[in-house]
């Protein structure tokens, strides 16, 4: 894969390291990001409260703080990734979430960059997401907070996660109104199947991709990433599917992707990612893994190419 330094989305799969620092020590931290890098990976997917629920310290910043190691122990590293990070969710007391979660208010904001970057050993992320909503700070001071620090330089673009589509629009003109940088991005939670609509899931905070929010970022030309790709391993392993899942229409699209990976002699992690890559709109999957072997895995879907046949098969089973 050619190497660039300008950022991109297209075409990519970002290393999802929430459980770096936590249920992965060093080592196998390690290990995971030689081998995505390696292999022309780009994208470091991480946020300020990784993984607060993990650690005895019940606050976040172990992720942070493990891509920080790695980036001062590889000499290079940094200009051969591109780091992803979120603030907004990070509880302020340990073990008092969400209640005392941080949120979007300039200060917050303001404090939780000064404390990733301090983490992460850089002075500068390529991307920064607004992790939740918080409607107790009015849209306009969020908006100026986020515009300052790609201003100032600190970050260079934004996201919003787990936000709705009307929101993130109405920040996008205010953003144009005041001549600040829009958000750019979006993150929500998508994979080939889909919950019963309106039913709770059981992640508190997930908002999932529906066709409005597809559209969206489509027609405005917003990049689309997903998380919760693989749902958590419950491609490979029914027992870990979650009850919303468990519907008609899943069996209908797992016999469909069994087809299609049957014929690609691609595993279903695979076809799925590829799925996601290559549709409309195109999507950077942010993929969690625990070893060298599931990153080779994800990586390979890179060049798992499908046909119009092929997606006509997926989609059309829901």
């Amino acid at each position: 894969m050619t190497q660039t330094n300008t950022p991109q989305h297209t075409g990519h799969i970002a290393l999802g390291t929430m459980y770096f620092g936590t249920r992965l020590d060093r080592d196998e931290s390690f290990a995971l990001l030689d081998r995505f890098v390696e292999l022309g990976g780009r994208w470091l997917d991480t946020a300020d409260n990784y993984s607060f629920w993990q650690h005895d310290s019940g606050l976040g910043g172990q992720s942070e703080r493990m891509l920080g190691a790695w980036l001062a122990a590889r000499a290079g590293a940094r200009d051969e990734v591109w780091i992803s990070t979120k603030a907004g969710a990070d509880p302020l007391e340990p073990h008092r979430w969400p209640e005392t979660m941080e949120g979007l208010s300039p200060a917050a904001l303001e404090r939780a960059l000064s404390g990733s970057l301090e983490r992460l050993g850089t002075d500068r992320v390529e991307l920064y997401w607004a992790h939740v909503e918080d409607r107790s700070v009015p849209l306009e001071d969020v908006v100026s907070a986020l515009g300052t620090v790609v201003a100032d330089g600190r970050v260079g673009e934004l996201g919003a996660s787990n936000h709705p589509a009307w929101r993130v629009e109405r920040a996008r003109t205010l953003a144009a109104a005041h001549g600040l940088a829009p958000f750019a991005a979006m993150q929500l939670r998508h994979t080939l199947l889909q919950p019963i609509p309106f039913a709770p899931l059981p992640d508190g905070g997930h908002v999932v991709a529906t066709p409005e929010a597809l559209d969206y970022v489509q027609s405005e030309g917003l990049a689309l990433w997903a998380y919760n790709t693989l749902l958590s391993g419950a491609y490979s392993y029914d027992d870990r599917l979650q009850e919303p899942y468990r519907h008609a229409g899943t069996a209908r699209r797992l016999d469909a992707l069994d087809s299609v990976a049957r014929r690609h002699d691609a595993t279903r992690a695979q076809v799925v990612l590829a799925w996601l890559l290559g549709g409309a709109p195109a999507v950077t999957p942010i993929v969690g893994v625990s070893s060298v072997g599931q990153v080779d895995e994800i990586m390979a879907a890179r060049q798992l190419s499908l046909d119009l046949d092929d997606r006509a098969v997926l989609d059309s089973s829901a």
